[in-house]
This record gives structure tokens, C-alpha cells and sequence, in this order.
């Protein structure tokens, strides 16, 4: 979609349909819904009292070849209670007033910056939340549709009629079309099917988006990997006849600030090992690679929001399968700090590969290491499929994830690190375990990870609920979500 900022009233702009809003309870519309309701003759106000229009969160009613108006059709759509209105819900109601322009066929829809006037957000703040809400919410997966969906909008127009806040409209929709579609990216990886993207597959769009926006891009093959003493990782990936790959990307501005690194889960499929999983819901475990493409995700929108950090990102990325060479209960694997570790389960791999991978970034000289995963059953047990479940080593670290989290409109929900955890994974033979059974399962899981982070400062994002939809709800499609992407990059773009 294209994204086009106007100096000019909404009234004015050429385009199929305008998108005017309307607060829940509000009988008297004002700013720019009210102009549209003076230019038509009152017809917004005859539609609210006939009781056709409530104003209710994403509400959306279309007045069809309005008088006074070139545009053939007006969208009003509802913002909600006036007293718990966010920048979150401008994504939402954006992405609403634009679904019912591709159901009425509207291909050029202009619309105004929800929230910059009677709704006290800040000018650029809301006109980035427009821009997200316009590309998430409109957002879908057609690669494998031979004949995809038609109706869609073309052009989204952003018109701001006061001059002196339409520079702050144009760099939030600049921010915001970064984001939204370094977001999308991230959606297309993980909605790709496993045979579509092995391993090798994921290397190869990494280095292509590392092209694009100017990062540098490195693929540590299984060799090195041996000789950088990474069995954990390369016991998972015995299984499979797919070659394991360590996707090493940096963002170098040589600030003398702190190198941060973005470390994900990169299991392409994963089938459970031999502690095979289920056969129903299988299919989904294409999706086990969600932490992956969030880091590659929030590294393309690093790129190019250009902050001064030092950002690195770290890959492992194998398949998880059952064969005569896999990873067996039992087995016990020597990691790249040197500590062993018990194989408890076999699906319980996404923290034996990821303690290679943070084991590396440490070793790089990263001060500062988040994990993002889809880790553990337990977290969606315990969270659902609303918050991401954050463990972390540093409460200052977690103060500013909770921020970002926050101005992306992600939630994140903070569980404890208590050393008292610990006990549940302590094993007989080795160093560790790689479970620490079924009681609190989404912590365990993440402490064992922490075990290999060295002195930095460290946080772990579970997104097993929260990185695939099984319905559509706002600006998130069914499918991949995009989860932590625009967190990931508010966060090292603001710090």
C-alpha cells in the first residue's frame, strides 16, 4: 500500500472515500468529522440520532455518494470511550476503517490523523500509529494463492490540514511504514512453510535483507560450529539433513555505547525430536522460528531508523526432526562455554540451541542480550495468547523492554528469576538438565538460557502465545502476528 502525506482538508482530497472518527456517546461531532457533517448537510449527525452510529470501538459506518462531497463514499469509524483512548487504538481503528474500504471497493482512501486533535496524542505519535494500523491490518499472506484477494486499498492519503504539524505527520508516517513493514517481513517468514524455508533458506533472506538496508551479514556453516565447541546446537540439529547455520548480523555505528545483541529462535520446523510432539496442531511448528524472524525483523527497522548503537543479531537456525542420528533423552551435550548438558526432552531444544547462540554473542563482546523465543507451552498456559512472557537478570533492562513494549502497543508481563528455580533443573550427570519439568516451565526454561550469557545484562521474551494468531482480531491477521518486532526496534531506536 501506498502511503501519501497531504497538506490539505479531508474535504478536499481526491480520492474513492474519506475516513472521519467519531468518539462512543459524541452527538455533536467537531474538527474534521464535523466539517464532513456541515459539508453534507448534517448527514453525520441524522445518522447518530436515527441510532445507525454508536461511536463504538472500530465501529465503522459508510455514507454512500454523499452531497457536497467529490469522494463517493465517507467512512466514520467509532474510536471507543474517550477515556481509555491510546495510541494502540488508532492501529486498531485505522486498520478497521480500511478493511471496510476494501469491502466497499474503495482503492485510493484518504483519512484523517485519529487521536492528533480532540484526542490528545502527540501529532507524530498518532500518525505513526495510523501508518501501522493502515499496513498491519491490511496485511496478508497470498505467496502460495494463485488468485489472491482484489479487493485491497491502493493508496492510504494522510491529509493534515494545520501547517504547523504536518512535518511531524510526515516523519511519523515515515517511522510507522518502517516498522509496520519491517513487521510484515517478519509475518512472511513465519507464515512461509517449512519446506520453503529450511535453514539454508532463512540464511539466504537474511543476507538479502542485510543487503537491502546496509547491514552486515555473516553465516557461521557447521564446521566452525565445531570448532567454536557449539554441541548444544549441533545436537539438535543431528536429526535433520539440513545443515544448521548460525546467522550472524551487525549494525555497526561504532557509538562507544554498549553492543546489544537480538538473539531468535530459528527452528525452521520443528517436530519435537524423538520426544515427538503430537500430530494435531503439527502443522504450526513452522512457526517455531517466530524469535528469528522478530530479530531479523527489528534489525531491517534498526537499519533504517539509523540510531547511534552498536546492535548485533544472532541466529541459530536448524530443524527439529526424528531419525536414526537425532539428539536421544539421555544424551548429554557439551555447550560452547563448556558446561554440560543432561537432554531431559528432546523438544525442549529451542534452549539448547539458543544457549550456543547467546554463548556467542557474549563472547563477542555483547553487554547486553535479549532472547526472543516461542519457548514454552507453559508460558501460553500461564499468559494465554495476550502477554509475552518476559524472565530477565536486570531490572533496569526490564523497565525499558516494558516501555518500548508499550509505545509499540505489544504486552509484556514480567515473570520471576528467582535462583530458587534452579534446583528444578540440576541433574545427576552433567551440569544441567535442559527441563526442569512441568511446574513453572516458562521460567526454567528461560533461566537455563541465562546460564550462558556470562556478566551481561540479559532478557528472555517467550512468544509462544503471542507469535501466531489462530483468528484475525485488530491489526493482527490469522497467521504470524509479528510480535516483538516494533518492541525490539522502539527499544534500541529510544535507548
Amino acid at each position: 500500500m501506498q502511503l501519501t502525506t497531504v497538506h490539505q482538508s479531508i474535504t478536499d482530497v481526491a480520492a474513492d472515500a474519506i475516513v472521519v472518527n467519531l468518539f462512543e456517546g459524541v452527538t455533536h461531532p467537531g474538527g474534521a468529522t464535523g466539517a464532513v457533517d456541515r459539508v453534507t448537510g448534517g448527514l453525520i449527525r441524522k445518522l447518530i440520532e436515527s441510532g445507525g452510529f454508536k461511536g463504538k470501538k472500530g465501529e465503522c459506518a459508510t455514507l454512500h455518494f454523499p452531497p457536497g462531497l467529490s469522494q463517493r463514499s465517507v467512512i466514520i469509524v467509532g474510536l471507543g470511550p474517550a477515556n481509555d483512548f491510546s495510541l494502540d487504538r488508532v492501529r486498531e481503528v485505522t486498520a478497521a476503517s480500511l478493511k471496510e474500504a476494501a469491502r466497499i471497493g474503495a482503492r485510493r482512501v484518504a483519512t484523517i490523523v485519529h487521536g492528533a486533535g480532540i484526542g490528545g496524542l502527540e501529532t507524530g505519535a498518532a500518525a505513526q500509529a495510523v501508518a501501522e494500523g493502515a499496513l498491519l491490518g491490511t496485511y496478508r499472506y497470498t505467496r502460495f494463492k494463485q488468485e489472491p484477494d482484489e479487493k485491497r486499498v491502493e493508496e492510504l492519503i494522510i491529509a493534515e490540514m494545520a501547517a504547523e504539524k504536518i512535518e511531524a505527520v510526515r516523519q511519523g508516517v515515515a517511522k510507522g511504514r518502517i516498522l509496520a513493514e519491517s513487521t510484515n517481513f517478519a509475518r512472511d517468514l513465519v507464515n512461509t512453510p517449512s519446506n520453503h524455508l529450511t535453514p539454508a533458506m532463512l540464511a539466504e533472506a537474511a543476507a538479502e535483507m542485510a543487503r537491502e538496508v546496509g547491514l552486515s551479514c555473516t553465516v557461521i556453516e557447521r564446521e566452525e560450529m565445531e570448532r567454536l565447541g557449539m554441541g548444544a546446537l549441533l545436537g539438535v540439529a543431528k536429526g535433520s539433513a539440513e545443515p544448521p547455520k548460525l546467522i550472524v548480523l551487525r549494525n555497526e555505528k561504532r557509538s562507544g555505547g554498549p553492543l546489544t545483541a537480538l538473539v531468535g529462535k530459528g527452528v525452521t520446523f520443528d517436530t519435537g525430536g524423538i520426544s515427538l510432539k503430537p500430530a494435531q496442531g503439527m502443522e504450526e511448528m513452522k512457526s517455531d522460528m517466530a524469535g528469528a524472524a522478530a530479530v531479523l525483523g527489528a534489525l531491517r527497522a534498526i537499519a533504517q531508523l539509523k540510531p547511534e548503537a552498536d546492535v548485533m543479531g544472532v541466529i541459530p537456525a536448524v530443524e527439529n526432526m526424528p531419525s536414526g542420528t537425532a539428539l536421544k533423552p539421555g544424551d548429554i551435550v557439551r555447550a560452547m562455554t563448556g558446561k554440560t548438558i543432561e537432554v531431559d526432552n528432546t523438544d525442549a531444544e529451542g534452549r539448547l540451541i539458543l544457549a550456543d547462540a547467546v554463548a556467542y554473542a557474549a563472547s563477542q563482546g555483547a553487554e547486553r542480550i535479549v532472547d526472543v523465543a516461542t519457548l514454552t507451552g507453559a508460558c501460553v498456559v500461564a499468559l494465554g495468547r495476550v502477554y509475552t512472557g518476559l524472565v530477565a537478570n536486570d531490572d533496569q533492562l526490564v523497565a525499558e523492554l516494558l516501555e518500548a513494549a508499550q509505545e509499540a502497543g505489544e504486552k509484556l508481563w514480567r515473570l520471576p528469576a528467582d535462583p530458587d528455580y534452579k534446583e528444578q533443573y540440576k541433574s545427576d550427570v552433567a551440569d544441567m538438565k535442559n527441563t526442569g519439568g512441568r511446574e513453572a516451565g516458562a521460567i526454567t526454561g528461560a533461566l537455563i538460557i541465562g546460564e550462558f550469557v556470562g556478566t551481561a545484562k540479559w532478557a528472555h521474551l517467550d512468544i509462544a502465545g503471542t507469535s501466531f494468531s489462530r483468528s484475525e482480531k485488530g491489526y493482527h491477521p490469522k497467521g504470524a502476528t509479528g510480535v516483538a518486532v516494533r518492541t525490539l526496534a522502539q527499544w534500541v531506536a529510544g535507548n
